[in-house]
């Protein structure tokens, strides 16, 4: 099979002659991360970094990795209050911002020409890009996240906000599949250790999030949801078993929910995952690395499923690793 047709009949949930392979990983290093506007630098160690990575190991599934540029820069310096977030604004599609999102976009798909592997481009959720905003990409430990003191304070209003960058997140989205060419939206959300408390979240949060994929779900039929576990961080399944997409990833071993587990909770939908970011795939032998591949399949079985990991795996990991994963699906299916 090619790697276009094995992927769409894990979509669909029909026999594959093997498993496919997926894994993703930074190409920049955290203190180059939104950097790509500023720091030239960065943007083509980016860039590059795709073609690197594509010599060593020719994934079954592409995804843009957008390290230097990813969340959407929003300005909130002037916001004191829940109400001040209507008025937060959006960077415009002519902005430094979105045209080096479309740059890193087309150049990265260059890189891939001649692959036949369906290509995503990397899509963020409103209330990822609010928090960052807001707090910074992680949580201070201890203090009540400002997105979660808006939301007590006047939730409508953090509604607002969310759905002016939903705006926006859906124009970018719109650019990345019909002028740069990409198949479909890797899209991210998270609500990691219960940032927001589980009932805040559905009632507020979530429904931008839906907007968001729902339109994604009218340029493409094969939206991805990334549930992002990163480093251990567990999300609430539930909140997202509602959310429409092709596929479903989530921190399998941060959540303790397998893939059949998963699969059966995301009403029989494609999914894939199985491996810890930093563990076996980073640090096993490559025995190691083939007997989980096994584990991963003897549970989830080979159909519907894609293999790959909880999140990112380390930028500096040997991509030859991920040709070991390969392998053993390989293997796996011709036993």
């Amino acid at each position: 099979m090619t790697k276009r047709e094995r992927f769409l009949n894990v979509l669909a949930n029909k026999p594959v002659d093997r498993v496919p392979v997926a894994f993703f990983h930074h190409f920049c290093d955290m203190n180059e991360w939104f950097r790509g506007v500023e720091n030239p630098a960065a943007f083509e160690k980016n860039v590059e970094g795709h073609r690197k990575s594509r010599a060593v190991f020719d994934p079954d599934v592409i995804k843009i990795m957008n390290d230097s540029l990813m969340i959407m820069p929003v300005d909130t310096s002037f916001v004191k209050k829940a109400a001040d977030l209507r008025k937060i604004q959006a960077p415009a599609m002519d902005s430094p911002y979105v045209q080096k999102t479309r740059e890193l976009t087309v150049r990265a798909m260059e890189i891939y020409a001649g692959s036949d592997a369906p290509i995503y481009a990397t899509g963020f959720s409103p209330a990822m890009i609010l928090r960052t905003s807001l707090s910074g990409l992680l949580p201070v430990s201890g203090k009540k996240p400002l997105l979660v003191q808006f939301l007590e304070e006047d939730p409508d209003s953090v509604m607002a906000g969310l759905d002016i960058l939903a705006e926006r997140v859906m124009e970018i989205n719109e650019m990345l599949i019909k002028e740069c060419g990409a198949d479909g939206i890797y899209f991210s959300v998270n609500n990691q250790a219960h940032y927001v408390p589980d009932d805040l979240y559905h009632k507020y949060i979530s429904p931008s999030e839906k907007k968001v994929m729902n339109h994604a779900n009218t340029l493409s039929s094969i939206n991805l949801l990334h549930i992002c576990g990163y480093h251990g961080k567990a999300n609430n399944l539930e909140l997202f078993t509602d959310y429409e997409a092709a596929g479903y990833n989530w921190a399998v071993h941060a959540e303790g929910i397998s893939l059949s587990e998963g699969k059966k909770m995301f009403g029989g939908k494609a999914v894939f995952g199985g491996f810890e970011q930093d563990t076996v795939i980073y640090t096993g032998t490559r025995e190691e690395v083939e007997e989980y591949t096994y584990k991963i399949l003897d549970d989830a079985g080979q159909i519907g499923v894609m293999i790959g990991a909880d999140c990112t795996v380390p930028t500096d990991i040997d991509d030859n690793r991920l040709e070991w994963v390969r392998q053993a699906a390989i293997k796996y299916a011709n036993r």
